[in-house]
């Protein structure tokens, strides 16, 4: 059974529940991630403050029907409890197959299994000039900053992912270029299939007979494939669709193939550019898909 929520309302006052890239503001009701606001409508947000409050337990459907729906509220309870949960893991950029935060017990409940950090919020009284003795020594340590600005950075704490141990970049700059490498792909596809006659004629320099004209056809296929699934994942970053990093990971097997594939692209311009710098291309190539995974990944946790 989960704990039931404290009735005290200083219990929450100011409290921030941090996990990963995220955080809760139980004072303000807002989900942030990387300090921006994400959207979170009423009901969902309330199951997600439920199951942080009793993360690593599991919180029954039951339990959060008596929380958030009361008896005489008339609504499908499971339908509401499943489009709550669904909203949750599209905020969070979770999946329900292979979840990293809400784990789901068939016929159960649900669970936080993501480590959680409690902390509260600093107060401000900048305007006072008065500077709590709690946050005295980060003032001081601003002002030491300040007085040797080499420092600075060392003082600063560096956020890292917490699946890949690195400093979070900003997710502007990832996007940027998840979308350059799938405008290379495109300009690859729309490239050899406006010039597929000059692609047969060079195949067939150093191939023959149905050898050729499967080339031909290998090139045809995934171009004409290739060219809607850019134009997907292009618009996808653009307008920042939230579950692009699930969806890609779904994607992924498929992409990797594709990206296998083109990697030997270079070799069709063996005459132009040499065996050499066509072996150096092609490797690089081979390595790009996995470089748009770990793009995807910093972007969208």
């Amino acid at each position: 059974m989960a704990t039931p929520p404290s009735n005290d309302p200083s219990s929450s006052e100011g409290k921030l529940l941090r996990f990963g890239l995220f955080e809760v503001d139980l004072a303000a009701g807002e989900l942030r991630k990387n300090g921006r606001r994400i959207r979170l409508q009423e009901q969902p947000f309330q199951v997600l403050v439920a199951l942080l409050e009793n993360a690593g337990r599991v919180v029954t459907r039951d339990d959060l029907r008596q929380r958030i729906w009361p008896l005489d509220t008339f609504v499908d309870f499971d339908h509401s409890l499943n489009t709550a949960v669904n909203k949750i893991r599209e905020s969070l950029g979770d999946s329900a197959s292979n979840p990293r935060f809400v784990e789901t017990l068939a016929r159960r409940g649900y669970r936080f299994i993501a480590p959680i950090d409690n902390a509260t919020a600093p107060v401000h009284t900048a305007a006072a000039g008065v500077v709590p003795i709690a946050d005295a020594p980060a003032a001081s340590g601003l002002a030491a900053a300040q007085d040797n600005p080499a420092r600075a950075g060392q003082s600063e704490e560096v956020a890292l992912h917490p699946e890949l141990h690195v400093p979070v970049p900003r997710r502007g700059a990832m996007r940027a270029l998840f979308a350059l490498i799938q405008v290379m792909y495109l300009a690859f596809y729309l490239s050899a299939l406006y010039y597929l006659h000059g692609v047969e004629r060079i195949a067939a320099t150093f191939l023959s007979g149905w050898k050729v004209l499967l080339l031909v056809g290998v090139v045809l296929v995934t171009g004409a494939v290739g060219i809607p699934l850019r134009f997907y994942l292009i618009s996808a970053v653009a307008f920042d669709f939230r579950k692009l990093g699930v969806n890609f990971r779904r994607l992924f097997p498929f992409v990797l193939a594709l990206d296998q594939l083109w990697a030997i692209a270079p070799f069709l311009l063996l005459p132009q550019i040499g065996l050499g710098l066509a072996f150096a291309a092609c490797a690089a190539l081979l390595y790009v898909p996995f470089s748009e995974r770990t793009l995807v990944r910093l972007a969208y946790l």
